[in-house]
């Protein structure tokens, strides 16, 4: 069994000898068998994973549950290299009552989580490297513990004209079919070289057990790293997925959205609680100043950016976690990346997600609840936006200059990834993204007597300001999720739009005569009530597209067993999407789409395009 699965990676890793993965694998067995060494990769929370690889470097991260006397990467042929890592303790993450663990958790505590980081330097272009992660600790006095992790591959940055598999994926939230999708990405594509993550990792971004050992046995890292090990039932049939080894051996690029961002800290409310709490981040300004001489007599900046932020939002664990460029005014917020032939431009672009339901005691996207009605402090503002992408923001004035760059200009792909949707048939394309309009009713005594937000169409800012930036610039390709589902559609000028996020559930598709929920009254009358509300029709896939109930193909997906992953594969210049259907375990992997990213069509060509549903169905 061992030497079999030796032949599997000789098969995925063709770029190494077949000697040295001989020599992988004796090296691994003696590592599992040393006497007096206590090897359990249970001891490590997670097995390493890649970041941020440069041109000649790449970093080595990894997570256990105690700090260690000592932590260092092996690597090389023989592994006679070594580097030591830096550690550092996550700030932020704990469990509650609400938290899938065990022990189980009475209250919201902390949980003492360390991270470790490795630089491994010197590394040459287009080679392979193995590497270990080792971690030493005290036990009972005197006695060292050494956990050794397997024994993986690492690379530099790649060069260009490599040609290269990109899994685009967004949206696992600890979702039922993310073990099954990641177990498919493997058994399909084999060795990917990158991954771009359009946003929402987990789905309490505080909560440790979400990134790291949910009891359900599909955390963030185990999925990703072929050590989940969750039981999915469909059709009285139990099946057990393991997720895929993909982020040992390939660089995570991911993007922030909602489920990132943390709102107001508290000690006693559940980590649920404080997630839906986010407040903006003016408005927490403004009681600072209300208060600052009581909490802040002496005027300590630290201490008033920590209140702010505390009484606000935040994104600390993500940042914590993740090392990624720092090339922006927003540090890991919002960045950009060459990789291969690739630039990729990663944006911040996602606003909190509340309830649309309209009722009394409803804290929603379109009013404020009753009892909240004259307590500023506990109004949740509307869907507010945490970053902002206007024209006069400071990421978009970034994001401007970025699309000026060299490294962008030469780029032979030019793709920008975020969360937020600029076109989808799902739920959350609706209300527009812009900051919301309140409109306040008094009763005679000068009380509120209702708060409602409109959201006008005109002013949404992704599709007024950021989508015209990016396709005057080139923008070949824009990846996002949110919605959890699959669709896709191209401009008039050629760039395409890609929404794969349906790895592990949906909430719809709003097409045909499915309608979205929208509030009755004038404020809300020109919100997409079914479609695409931002004008572009959706793409029929031209593979192999699901069929409706008249035997029609569906410009969509859009299931509970249904899951699709999708590929960016550089040497061809191509994305491919793929579904698999859960109910059926023994059923197979079916490409159902896939197109190119042209580098950029003629005027000509733009002028005769048909419509994008006439042009995807006569292809069909």
């Amino acid at each position: 069994m061992y030497f079999s699965r030796l032949s599997n990676q000789w098969h995925k890793y063709g770029i190494l000898t077949l000697a040295t993965f001989l020599l992988l694998g004796l090296l691994t067995l003696a590592s599992r068998t040393t006497r007096g060494t206590m090897i359990s990769n249970s001891s490590l929370l997670t097995d390493p994973f890649l970041q941020f690889p440069t041109e000649t470097t790449v970093q080595v991260v990894w997570f256990t549950e105690f700090k260690g006397d000592k932590h260092q990467v092996v690597y090389g042929n023989n592994l006679d290299y070594s580097v030591d890592a830096v550690t550092t303790q996550l700030s932020r993450v704990r469990e509650d009552s609400q938290s899938n663990i065990t022990p189980t958790y009475l209250k919201t505590t902390k949980r003492e989580i360390w991270r470790h980081e490795a630089q491994i330097t010197g590394l040459t272009q287009g080679e392979r490297y193995p590497y270990q992660v080792i971690s030493i600790k005290d036990e009972n006095g005197n006695k060292q513990a050494t956990i050794k992790s397997d024994i993986f591959t690492l690379s530099a940055a790649p060069k260009a004209d490599t040609s290269l598999k990109i899994l685009l994926t967004s949206d696992h939230q600890l979702k039922p079919l993310v073990a099954a999708n990641l177990q498919k990405v493997v058994e399909t594509v084999g060795r990917i070289d990158g991954i771009f993550f359009a946003g929402d990792l987990v789905n309490i971004p505080d909560r440790a057990s979400e990134w790291f050992d949910d009891n359900k046995g599909g955390a963030f890292f185990p999925c990703l790293q072929g050590r989940a090990n969750y039981a999915l039932t469909k059709n009285n049939l139990t099946t057990i997925y393991h997720g895929g080894e993909l982020i040992q051996h390939a660089p995570l690029f991911p993007a922030i959205g909602n489920h990132e961002v943390m709102g107001r800290f508290s000690t006693e409310k559940t980590l649920n609680e404080q997630f839906e709490d986010a407040f903006p981040r003016l408005q927490a300004e403004k009681f600072y100043l209300e208060t600052a001489s009581k909490i802040n007599p002496n005027d300590d900046l630290n201490l008033k950016n920590k209140w702010i932020k505390d009484y606000s939002f935040n994104t600390d664990t993500y940042e914590e976690i993740f090392s990624l460029p720092q090339n922006s005014p927003g540090g890991k917020q919002y960045y950009a990346v060459t990789f291969g032939d690739i630039r990729l431009i990663v944006l911040y672009v996602t606003n909190i997600w509340r309830s649309p339901r309209v009722s009394p005691d409803e804290k929603g996207k379109y009013q404020e609840r009753k009892e909240d009605l004259n307590n500023p402090q506990n109004w949740g503002y509307g869907q507010l936006i945490f970053e902002p992408i206007n024209q006069e923001s400071i990421q978009y004035q970034w994001l401007t200059e970025e699309l000026e760059s060299e490294e962008f200009k030469k780029a032979k792909y030019k793709i920008v990834m975020f969360h937020h949707p600029p076109h989808s048939l799902g739920a959350n394309i609706v209300p527009p993204y812009t900051d919301p309009v309140p409109k306040i009713d008094f009763d005679s005594e000068g009380k509120i007597r209702s708060m409602n937000y409109n959201y006008p169409q005109e002013q949404d800012y992704i599709i007024r300001d950021l989508i015209p930036l990016l396709e005057s610039a080139g923008v070949q390709f824009v990846f996002y999720g949110h919605s959890h589902l699959w669709n896709r559609f191209v401009s008039p000028k050629g760039t395409h739009f890609l929404e794969s996020s349906n790895v592990g559930n949906s909430y719809g598709a709003f097409f045909g005569n499915k309608k979205r929920f929208i509030p009755e009254g004038e404020l809300h009358l020109n919100y997409g009530v079914t479609g695409n509300p931002n004008g572009l029709e959706p793409i029929v896939p031209n593979l192999a597209p699901l069929l409706d109930e008249n035997n029609q193909p569906l410009p969509y997906v859009a299931s509970n067993d249904i899951t699709v992953f999708s590929i960016l594969d550089t040497g061809l210049g191509t994305v491919s999407s793929y579904r698999f259907d859960s109910q059926n375990p023994q059923s197979p992997v079916i490409k159902f789409d896939e197109f190119a990213i042209e580098e950029g069509l003629t005027s000509s060509s733009i002028n005769s395009l048909d419509s994008p549903m006439e042009k995807s169905q006569s292809s069909n």
